[in-house]
């Protein structure tokens, strides 16, 4: 019963694909290799060459390849998506270690496996339909070497520590407060071996955590970097004003502009690059928030964390290595090929750490940059004890509530006692996104508490939790 629903938790709350490795079919003391992301992944289609079936590379470095190698380090988890590219009725095997899909009898069909590649060696991937090896459809995948060359694309950090959220304002009273933003284009690196060109406030993603008071009159200076290519602007949704500011902030490269607002709404808002399309700005990484604190402040917490969600558009498919271009047609059909939270694939899993201590209350500060896609955020494991929904700041808060909607634009805040060790993963519960980089992870230490949570079961490291 137990490998049953493990199996069934990989393949939809983790892994998410039309079909895994029979490999995962393992016995509960069996360590899967089952994690929340592959360490490589290879994109194939089904095509027609020189009138042999074969798989053609649909990604990368392997693009445009037939029945290219695939080479993978041992111990890496390896996951082959596949594309009906042809029409016929395709499948995938690495008979080696076990993986086989379901069939793919449409044109535009997909499907996947996942396995661990755990001894080296030279191994086949194949078709298993009668006759499609010898019509062509197999190629080899070499485990050991070093793995899969990455190209030396670099860029610089442009994610932004979810840590980085000012000092709580007490119960001062209002004052005059100046804000400076710099608008950058910065060549950043979007994730392992991918980089992508990202517009941004003060060359991270999102910009910086603003924090007022109501009552404070805030000066914003918005200076453009002499080396940008695009007029950019803000605009701030505290700001009651000509276009929350953008009217008067449009600044060309090398220029400055200047406005002065009086913080008469309490809340938690999100500001955005305003200049057209203002769509293609937001997305390539223009949008932070600023919180206008209540007189008297809000109740102390133990930790405080800055989350925003975004959506990247671009040319090549996710999971490309090399530089990663803006693609204007998926951005007006709404299609990112890569959603994140602070800006890029690793922000929040790899690059900066959230911890808390057991016993601690947390509160997250979450916001959708968007600029189209509205989140369903969600912890894993974790129920929010009071939801400050829509950021509104001086009503009662909802209470033990599991998941929250956050429109584009739109902005929440969450707070928490965790009360048991572990890891928490962030997400957006359409749980697809989950595939295009949109995770988080929160890490809580301390002693087990079995009054809340008991198990005689080891964790499984590898689960995807």
């Amino acid at each position: 019963m137990r490998n049953g629903f493990l199996k069934k938790m990989m393949a939809t709350a983790v892994i998410g694909l039309a079909s895994l490795s029979t490999a995962f079919a393992a016995e509960p003391h069996h360590d899967t290799g089952v994690k929340y992301r592959p360490d490589v992944t290879f994109t194939l289609r089904t095509d027609i060459a020189d009138g042999k079936l074969v798989f053609v590379g649909e990604t990368g470095a392997i693009k445009g390849q037939v029945n290219p190698q695939l080479a993978v380090a041992e111990g890496a988890i390896v996951q082959i998506n596949l594309v009906n590219g042809d029409g016929a009725t395709h499948d995938i095997s690495v008979p080696d270690f076990g993986a086989t899909s379901n069939q793919l009898n449409t044109k535009g069909a997909s499907t996947a496996i996942v396995f661990k590649a755990d001894k080296k060696g030279d191994f086949k991937y194949i078709c298993t339909l009668p006759g499609h090896v010898q019509a062509g459809m197999i190629g080899k995948i070499v485990v050991g070497g070093g793995g899969i060359a990455k190209p030396e694309a670099k860029g610089a950090e442009v994610s932004r520590s979810p840590t980085e959220v000012g000092q709580p304002i007490g119960k001062r009273g209002p004052q005059s407060v100046t804000v400076n933003l710099e608008t950058t284009e910065v060549l950043g690196q979007l994730a392992d071996g991918t980089t992508y060109k990202y517009w941004t406030f003060n060359s991270k993603v999102p910009g910086p955590f603003i924090r007022v008071r109501l009552g404070d009159t805030v000066t914003v200076n918005m200076a453009n970097a002499k080396d940008s290519h695009m007029i950019h602007s803000v605009d701030f949704h505290a700001v009651t004003g000509p276009g929350g500011g953008a009217a008067v902030t449009q600044a060309g490269p090398g220029t400055s502009k200047s406005f002065t607002f009086k913080a008469i709404n309490p809340g938690l808002f999100v500001y955005h690059c305003a200049t057209p399309m203002v769509a293609q700005h937001i997305s390539n990484g223009m949008y932070g928030m600023i919180l206008v604190e209540p007189e008297g402040g809000l109740p102390t917490v133990d930790r405080e964390f800055y989350v925003m969600q975004g959506e990247l558009y671009t040319n090549q498919p996710h999971g490309t290595l090399g530089e990663n271009e803006f693609s204007l047609e998926k951005l007006l059909k709404e299609q990112p090929e890569h959603m994140m939270f602070n800006g890029t694939m690793d922000a929040l899993t790899k690059t900066h750490k959230m911890e808390a201590k057991v016993g601690e209350t947390v509160r997250i500060f979450f916001g959708v940059g968007g600029p189209n896609a509205t989140s369903s955020f969600h912890v894993i494991g974790e129920v929010f004890d009071r939801v400050y929904s829509q950021a509104d700041l001086t009503s009662a808060p909802l209470k033990n509530v599991q998941t929250i909607s956050v429109p584009p634009g739109g902005a929440s805040m969450v707070e928490f006692k965790v009360e048991v060790p572990g890891r928490y993963i962030l997400v957006d519960h359409a749980l697809s996104r989950l595939e295009k980089g949109l995770a988080g992870f929160l890490y809580v230490t301390g002693p087990a508490n079995p009054a809340v949570f008991h198990t005689t079961q080891k964790a499984d490291p590898n689960s995807g939790h």
